[in-house]
C-alpha cells in the first residue's frame, strides 16, 4: 500500500486503517499545520510527528497507548508528595511557556520534535480553545512562582490527546498528569490518549490497546459535550 500524500488545499485524511504496518502507524505525509487540518486529524485519532528536516508526517499507531483513569498509578512516594501539596497547579495560564519548556526539556535524549512551527500551530489551537495546558508552579528563593512542570495536549469535547510534558523538579510532571486526570473525571471521561507508550507513561499506568478499540473509546469521548467554561484558566486543587 502506497503512502497517502496530503496537499495544502484538502484537509481530508485517509481512513486510519490505511496506516502502514510499522511500529508507529505512519498514515500520510505532507499538508500543513493549519488549525482546521489539526482539528480534523485529532478528531480521527491522527496526530503529526516529525523531526527537523523531515517532511510533515501523520500517524495513527496500532497499538495505541492510553491511561484508563481508574488505573492511574500513584505509588506510595507520589501519594505522600500529593498530600504535602508542594506545588501550585493551574490550567491554561501559561500555555506558550509550557510548550516551550517541553520543546527544550533537558531530559529529552532523542532531540525534540516540537519545532518552532509546531509550537506556533498549537498556540493557534490554544487560542481557538482546542489545545490546553496544565502548569505546575513552585515558589523560588525570590518568593516568586517558577514553572517547574507541566503538560499540554489537544481536546475535542471529552477527548484529550496528550502531546508532551516536562519537569524540572521532582514529581512535577506527575502532578500535572494527576491534575488532568482529576479534571477529566469531573465530566466522566474514562481515559487519556497517550499516543505512544514510553517508560514514564507505563509507570503511571498506561497500557496499549488496539487501534480499533481506541477509535471506539475516542468516539464516545468526542461525543461527550462539555460546558463552555470547562477549560477556563484557573487554579486546580488536587485535594478537594
Amino acid at each position: 500500500m502506497s503512502l497517502y500524500q496530503l496537499n495544502d488545499t484538502d484537509f481530508a485524511f485517509p481512513p486510519v486503517d490505511f496506516a502502514l504496518a510499522e511500529p508507529n502507524g505512519l498514515l500520510a505525509v505532507g499538508g500543513d499545520l493549519q488549525p482546521q487540518r489539526l482539528i480534523n486529524a485529532y478528531s480521527q485519532g491522527i496526530f503529526p510527528w516529525f523531526s527537523e528536516g523531515d517532511p510533515l508526517m501523520w500517524w495513527s499507531p496500532d497499538p495505541r497507548a492510553v491511561i484508563n483513569l481508574t488505573d492511574l498509578r500513584i505509588n506510595r512516594s507520589l501519594h505522600k508528595a500529593l498530600k504535602k501539596t508542594p506545588y501550585k497547579i493551574t490550567l491554561n495560564t501559561a500555555f506558550k511557556q509550557v510548550t516551550s519548556m517541553c520543546a527544550n526539556a533537558p531530559f529529552r535524549d532523542d532531540g525534540t520534535w516540537i519545532l518552532p512551527e509546531m509550537e506556533a500551530a498549537y498556540l493557534k489551537l490554544h487560542l481557538l480553545g482546542y489545545a490546553h495546558s496544565i502548569e505546575v508552579w513552585q515558589q523560588n528563593s525570590f518568593d516568586e512562582l517558577e514553572l517547574v512542570g507541566g503538560l499540554y495536549g489537544v481536546a475535542i469535547n471529552g477527548f484529550f490527546s496528550g502531546e508532551s510534558m516536562f519537569y524540572t523538579k521532582a514529581n512535577a510532571s506527575k502532578f500535572a498528569l494527576v491534575a488532568l486526570a482529576k479534571l477529566l473525571n469531573t465530566i466522566n471521561v474514562d481515559f487519556i490518549d497517550c499516543q505512544l507508550l514510553n517508560p514514564f507513561l507505563a509507570d503511571m499506568g498506561a497500557i496499549e490497546i488496539s487501534r480499533n478499540n481506541f477509535i471506539k473509546l475516542k468516539q464516545v469521548a468526542i461525543n461527550k459535550k462539555i460546558t463552555t467554561n470547562f477549560w477556563q484558566a484557573r487554579e486546580l486543587h488536587l485535594n478537594d
